[in-house]
């Protein structure tokens, strides 16, 4: 039980010290589910809402760092641009 609600307590603070991240994170793991039910089901809706919830947490990556740029501004701007490119490709291709 312990384990459990230090995890609930990280997960509650995150989300109040640094919300932007704390969204691109939920985005993120959405993304990732969404890609693994798409793997087994092979139905397009899914892998659309995926590369949907990819492109909206790399554009919120690349604003939070236009606004505030961190230590690692150059990694993750790299990161953000990379899942940008990644998922606008593989969006026109499907459409």
């Amino acid at each position: 039980m312990r384990f459990w609600r230090f995890w609930f307590n990280s997960v509650f603070l995150s989300s109040q010290y640094e919300p932007a991240r704390f969204i691109e994170f939920v985005m993120l793991v959405l993304t990732l589910l969404l890609l693994g039910i798409w793997g087994f089901t092979q139905e397009l809706p899914y892998m659309l809402l995926c590369l949907s919830y990819a492109i909206g947490a790399a554009i919120s990556m690349l604003v939070r760092e236009a606004i505030a740029p961190s230590p690692e501004a150059q990694v993750s701007r790299f990161t953000a641009l990379l899942l940008l490119l990644i998922s606008l490709y593989c969006f026109l291709d499907f459409l």
